[in-house]
């Protein structure tokens, strides 16, 4: 384990401890036709709250679960029951899939001491431990939000990086989505790549069980897209979900010069004058 990945077992006997908060991050796009609120509502672990990735976003733009301003993040946390120094695991439904994304907006925004759950809650399920059910009402913390705006990545700074070639941008989507055979899951985008960036399904960092596969795999599968990682590397996917998981496995190698591009495609592919490449990288 590293400071970044904690097992079932090591949360099981630190439950209850002071300092230490349990967020559950699960989300999931309309097609895997799942309600993370009442899957949480109906079982979670114990202590958990739910944070809701599309409800702490900023709201003045229609694109999804964009990053909140720091005062939005310091609310939404804070009533949570979250502050930047606890010790905070976060977890989700699926394994590995949303709760990078949560670690890394914890991050973003301050918390100093955040970590994801091995394997998540099927982990923690197939262990036996226990769970409760019904809604959480945490008891209001005060949350100091700082947004630390190098690590993330704007439409404009994506474009000149990639035209200048100043960082590998590494995207997290199918390769059938990257390659513009399939469809996106938002409805009017067409599918495709941003001209530069290289193919990563976050799929392949994640074993079958949901865990992080081990380092030298994670090495292997970056070298395997073609990114050298003594480079910089911004992270992108559909809405900046699954580009997260790209961010979790780099920080566990202890890699810090990266980005994510908070709009990914969800906001490249909507602008009529970014050029969209098809086929392989």
């Amino acid at each position: 384990m590293t400071d970044l990945v904690v097992s079932p077992d090591w949360l099981r006997e630190r439950l209850g401890s002071p300092g230490l908060k349990i967020v559950d991050g699960s989300w999931y796009l309309p097609a895997q036709n799942r309600d993370a609120r009442a899957d949480f509502v109906e079982g979670h672990i114990p202590g958990a709250v739910f944070f809701d990735i599309d409800a702490v976003s900023d709201k003045a733009t229609d694109l999804p679960h964009m990053l909140p301003d720091e005062a939005g993040f310091a609310a939404a946390a804070g009533a949570l029951g979250l502050s930047e120094t606890d010790t905070i695991v976060v977890y989700d439904g699926a394994g590995l899939f949303s709760a990078p994304r949560v670690w890394w907006t914890l991050r973003v925004f301050g918390a100093m001491k955040v970590s994801v759950l091995d394997g998540g809650l099927l982990a923690w399920k197939r262990a036996g431990f226990p769970l409760e059910s019904g809604e959480t009402e945490p008891a209001p913390r005060r949350f100091n939000a700082r947004l630390d705006r190098h690590a993330v990545a704007d439409i404009s700074a994506v474009d000149v990086i990639l035209q200048e070639s100043a960082a590998a941008v590494v995207d997290a989507r199918s390769a059938a989505r990257f390659r513009g055979e399939a469809p996106e899951p938002r409805p009017g985008l067409p599918s495709g790549h941003m001209p530069g960036a290289r193919s990563l399904p976050f799929d392949r960092l994640v074993d079958s069980s949901g865990r992080l596969v081990a380092s030298a795999e994670i090495k292997q599968a970056f070298r395997a897209a073609g990114i050298d990682l003594s480079r910089p590397v911004v992270t992108t996917c559909g809405s900046g979900v699954t580009a997260a998981v790209l961010m979790f496995a780099l920080a566990t190698l202890g890699k810090k010069d990266t980005q994510l591009y908070d709009g990914s495609w969800a906001e490249w592919a909507s602008r009529p004058d970014s050029p969209i490449a098809n086929g392989h990288a």
